[in-house]
């Protein structure tokens, strides 16, 4: 009966099998109305929300891993939104005035390469593997840290130095994982010029890149008002066409964002400032950006890496947290802004993940070793991530705290829009 009358309205096929278009946008609704609900109910940041819808889907068996198509694009352009916005904060002339803090970024990050690398040997993985696991795992999250922020609304030494940390730290990791796929290419094929030849192209093509998009968006900047709609999606369009320029060139779509507002901030005196998320488009992609990211688990990941996992997480915490403390002193900061400060470099999201795609993509037969680590540690930070920035944040007494409602009243307020 139905069939014939879907056959009457010409409803094909029958019974209706729903799309990718589809699915994304429902992960799109679940995400939008679960992140209102933990921010207005809770006062949790949205991306916890966003977090837990990709998740679930993960647990479901519909996670976006191996990232590729749609959702590797969606990371791709979510990421460089954000990292561009990261490095247009990061002011060099602060790291020149106040050296301390540019050797505790260097410093975090290397003790946290050691340290995991160490700790993973310990536990009996590989000596490639170990090492690999620990440069993919060095940086923090420049997205999660980045929305935190702008979330809670923070502001000071703590919030400052944490954008800086992160920003070199993602430096380093990236650096680190194209020095770790040349030695694999030393160690299986012989092979040292593509072992060197690969990391200096990426830095240097990256740079040039970068350098050519923070020249054009200064160009556009001096003679229309970024803040304006129609100015903010031509920057978002610019940003798009470097980042698929990246790829084109087998760059890195990590560091041409980053370098470009290190580059675009550093030009002038005068702070940018950028339209939220560039648009309503951008935003969007933010919160698929997390949804995806979240999924990227799956139980067989888990069941196999959870243990080596749990100790890449806690000897990188405890890294991190012993090299900021050493310099807290000589950079400015108080013991209690030294612990928030070290709480804010916990999140291992979308960075790490987007580094374990190109090696999957280069190494794949290598890369089943490592994922399994990797997408434990990535599941166990989706959530733990974005609360230890906040506890970092509140901790320092940089968070500008909202008045928490009911969850019922939140979830009304949140459909109502």
């Amino acid at each position: 009966m139905l069939s014939e009358i879907a056959g009457y309205l010409q409803i094909h096929p029958w019974p209706p099998l729903p799309e990718l278009p589809f699915w994304a946008a429902l992960a799109l609704v679940a995400g939008g109305l679960l992140g209102e609900l933990v921010r207005r109910g809770l006062g949790l940041p949205r991306i916890v929300g966003y977090s837990a819808v990709g998740l679930v889907l993960g647990a479901l068996g519909l996670g976006a891993w191996p990232l590729a198509g749609s959702a590797r694009l969606v990371v791709d352009l979510a990421l460089a939104l954000l990292l561009f916005e990261l490095g247009s904060r990061v002011h060099l002339r602060w790291l020149r005035a106040n050296p301390a803090l540019l050797l505790t970024a260097l410093a975090e990050a290397l003790a946290s390469l050691v340290a995991v690398t160490a700790a993973l040997r310990w536990f009996g993985l590989a000596p490639n593997v170990a090492l690999s696991c620990a440069a993919l795992a060095t940086c923090a999250s420049g997205a999660v840290v980045t929305r935190v922020a702008a979330e809670l609304g923070a502001a000071g030494q703590v919030t400052e130095r944490m954008v800086v940390l992160t920003a070199v730290n993602t430096l380093v990791a990236v650096l680190a994982h194209k020095l770790v796929v040349g030695w694999l290419h030393v160690d299986v094929e012989g092979d040292w010029v593509r072992a060197i030849s690969q990391p200096l192209w990426a830095l240097a093509g990256s740079g040039l890149l970068a350098a050519l998009l923070a020249g054009v968006v200064a160009w556009v900047a001096r003679r229309l008002d970024l803040r304006d709609e129609n100015a903010s999606l031509l920057l978002l369009g610019l940003i798009v066409l470097a980042l698929m320029a990246a790829r084109a060139l087998n760059l890195s779509t990590l560091l041409t964002p980053l370098l470009a507002g290190v580059l675009l901030r550093n030009a002038t005196e005068r702070p940018w400032v950028w339209p939220r998320h560039f648009g309503s488009a951008g935003g969007m992609l933010v919160l698929m950006l997390f949804v995806v990211v979240g999924s990227a688990w799956s139980v067989a990941a888990v069941a196999t890496g959870a243990l080596a996992a749990a100790v890449l997480l806690g000897a990188r915490a405890a890294a991190k947290t012993a090299a900021v403390l050493l310099f807290a002193p000589w950079s400015g900061l108080r013991l209690r802004q030294g612990l928030g400060l070290s709480l804010t470099l916990v999140p291992l999201s979308g960075t790490t993940l987007v580094l374990l795609a190109d090696l999957q993509a280069g190494v794949p037969a290598f890369a089943a070793q490592v994922a399994p680590v990797l997408l434990s540690a990535i599941a166990f930070t989706s959530l733990l991530g974005p609360l230890a920035a906040q506890w970092g944040l509140r901790l320092a007494a940089e968070q500008h705290p909202e008045p928490v409602r009911r969850p019922l009243r939140a979830l009304r307020a949140a459909a109502e829009g």
